[in-house]
């Protein structure tokens, strides 16, 4: 397969399966290198992960982001991925691309916040040496978003529906009875710290105000730097009659207005009446929607 194939290929997948194709990745990359070069097991970890110490922090801020594209083995990337799959399919199906990556970066940065203000203000764990990787707190966030904003929505486990809000709170439960005494005790403070945000993103949303909406501009604008510009093929002009642009921008706006009072419309009858509760159409639209932003 070659490199434009491969760039299609990545082009059409959605934001949570990129995710999970960049922790793959990331993942299978660390390895062969380590053992390739016979380096040590944290050599290349150890510049991404977030440390709990506040002068190691200051020497790797990019750390409160990378930490999560990093994980200690099969088992913790498998479940975690797997998460995201499933739960990032539900997502989907009621926002777009950009909202599931603001939710999810922002559940990362929480998680780690919890992590590092939990090691550096509770007495329990001044003693121990402890580093933050893996993706479970912006999986938490998105899992905790959904069972938030849809909390009467029933998904299907195995022999039995369940409303949403039940599996939020056994995961939340589970989390904190685990905290004491555990071998993981900072990962289970990013699951809660990532658990917090998507709660509070998703209710705050039901009220009308996007939280993420500064974090989302950030994030354009920062992308925009890095965007090469474009540019003109030399002795070329291109005659364009204003008036029909300005009709067209004004029709593409038209539409545009009209398809997200569609989306807000189908939105509220989710959360009101749950995602079954929708036609074959609407659920077609909302799908069409999210593919096209």
């Amino acid at each position: 397969m070659t490199q434009g194939n491969l760039k299609y290929q990545f082009s059409r997948l959605s934001i949570a399966e990129k995710l999970i194709a960049i922790n793959v990745v990331v993942f299978i990359v660390e390895r062969l290198t380590t053992f390739l070069l016979r380096l040590t097991d944290n050599s290349i970890v150890k510049w991404f992960e977030l440390p709990k110490d506040f002068f190691d922090f200051l020497l790797q801020p990019w750390s409160i982001i990378t930490y999560s594209f990093f994980h200690g083995g099969f088992g913790h990337l498998f479940w975690n991925m797997l998460l995201i799959y499933f739960v990032g399919r539900i997502f989907l199906n009621l926002f777009d691309a950009k909202r599931f990556l603001n939710v999810y970066l922002l559940g990362v940065i929480m998680g780690g916040l919890f992590f590092f203000l939990g090691y550096n203000i509770f007495p329990a764990f001044f003693d121990v040496n402890a580093y933050l990787i893996g993706a479970s707190a912006g999986a938490s966030a998105i899992l905790i978003f959904i069972c938030a904003y849809i909390p009467n929505q029933e998904v299907r486990l195995i022999f039995f529906n369940v409303k949403l809000w039940y599996i939020g709170v056994f995961v939340v439960l589970v989390d904190l009875i685990q905290l004491p005494g555990s071998d993981n005790a900072g990962g289970h403070l990013a699951h809660l710290g990532g658990a917090l945000l998507g709660y509070w993103y998703a209710r705050q949303l039901v009220n009308g105000t996007d939280i993420g909406a500064g974090f989302s501009r950030f994030l354009d604008a920062t992308v925009n730097l890095f965007k090469r510009s474009e540019k003109k093929a030399p002795l070329k002009t291109v005659y364009k009659s204003k008036k029909s642009g300005a009709s067209a921008t004004a029709k593409a706006q038209y539409d545009k207005q009209t398809n997200q009072k569609k989306i807000d419309a189908i939105l509220d009858k989710i959360s009101k009446s749950g995602y079954e509760s929708l036609s074959k159409a609407e659920k077609d639209f909302l799908f069409q929607a999210g593919k096209e932003d």
